[in-house]
């Protein structure tokens, strides 16, 4: 599938988000007298690539630069509370530490975790404002962990969540879909969100990965809720095949019933066939693929609105292809250069739907009907805004 249109397409990032220190992990393991002192998976090198990768291309000239400031405490408590705000603020003071399970922190990065939620209500406000047409954040901490009281899985704050909020308190948007695609769960919006049927959460995932126990084929929300939460949890192994028919087959089917007013992406390449905290085997292909099917969707049911932000993904050698094939979607034109891993992904065994995947997409697309239901409910409603 080829997209045609070019679209203005905003690019927010910034060299502070490169300056988050997640100190001397072994990926995701503290050092000591047993583990050797190396790197935190979650490093500046995946972003910081693939952000140099798109000055090199020829996007660079071509996206539209929107830049990032603070997110402000009013902005941050619409989801999170004052007691975790003032428990990141007290520890980056202190010079960092361990902000919660596996997510060390350092003294600057409450700060640039701000700038991070900062940047994606920038780019909320620019795609609803008309200013540009869909919007892509490489932002740093991650955010689709974290919960309103708590630091997770190197999340601070909860980046998209107050994106969504943001967009329904100040541009009036009432009916807003997330598809996050990282290969860890979307733990985070499917919290925010469970009991509201405004907000429709998908989540495609390797099954039970991170965060253990999340994620469920049964966990579809609660309450009002019921029906908007969609979780698509995939087996280890999962490639090309499996994906694509979950987009196919759910996905998208879910997107068309639900008809949102705009979508955001929750941005994770961690699903690629080369990271070293997932088992699945995608290549930037997919990812060309899963955006361009979001994109489409977008054009006939929200005036294209899409805003995706960077979450997950731990290869420095591969994100930036993955990366820039997404925004080679985004805005409908070539980069002009071509990810010299593609062919030999394409070729690993296992790439093809395989009976065991499909029953898992089947139990995710059970659920299909409970969205038509509830889309139906929100259009009723008063208050409805178009945008």
């Amino acid at each position: 599938m080829q997209r045609r249109r070019v679209s203005r397409t905003g690019w927010i990032v910034h060299e502070h988000y490169m300056w988050h220190d997640t100190q001397r992990y072994n990926l995701t393991v503290a050092p000591g007298l047993t583990v050797q002192p190396g790197q935190h998976a979650e490093n500046e090198e995946t972003k910081r690539r693939f952000r140099n990768l798109v000055e090199v291309s020829a996007l660079d000239d071509q996206l539209v630069r929107i830049k990032p400031r603070k997110a402000t405490e009013d902005e941050l408590l619409r989801f999170h509370t004052k007691k975790h705000l003032r428990f990141l603020e007290d520890m980056a003071a202190s010079g960092g530490g361990v902000a919660g399970p596996k997510t060390p922190i350092g003294p600057a990065s409450y700060d640039i975790a701000r700038l991070a939620v900062g940047g994606i209500l920038e780019a909320v406000d620019a795609v609803l404002n008309g200013a540009v047409d869909n919007a892509y954040v490489l932002c740093r901490p991650p955010g689709h962990h974290a919960d309103a009281e708590k630091a997770h899985g190197f999340c601070l704050l909860a980046n998209g969540v107050l994106g969504v909020l943001h967009a329904r308190e100040v541009h009036r948007v009432n009916r807003i879909a997330v598809v996050d695609w990282d290969v860890h769960h979307g733990n985070s919006a499917e919290t925010a969100f469970y009991d509201d049927p405004n907000i429709l959460t998908i989540s495609v995932h390797q099954d039970n990965l991170f965060p253990p126990g999340r994620g469920s084929v049964d966990d579809i929300g609660k309450g009002r809720g019921e029906g908007a939460n969609l979780n698509i949890p995939l087996p280890p192994g999962s490639g090309s095949g499996a994906y694509r028919a979950a987009f196919d087959d759910v996905v998208i089917p879910a997107l068309e019933r639900f008809r949102p007013q705009l979508i955001m992406v929750a941005s994770g390449f961690d699903a690629s066939a080369m990271d070293p905290l997932g088992h699945m085997m995608l290549s930037s292909q997919d990812y060309r693929y899963m955006a361009d099917r979001i994109l489409d969707v977008a054009d006939r049911v929200c005036g294209g609105r899409v805003v995706i932000t960077h979450e997950g993904g731990y290869s420095a050698a591969y994100v930036p292809y993955c990366g820039l094939a997404v925004l080679e979607s985004l805005t409908g034109l070539s980069a002009g250069i071509d990810d010299p891993f593609v062919g030999h992904i394409s070729q690993y065994g296992g790439q093809s739907l395989a009976p065991h995947q499909r029953q898992a997409i089947d139990a995710a697309a059970r659920y299909l009907p409970w969205i038509g239901a509830l889309s139906n409910e929100i259009q009723d409603q008063k208050g409805d805004a178009n945008v």
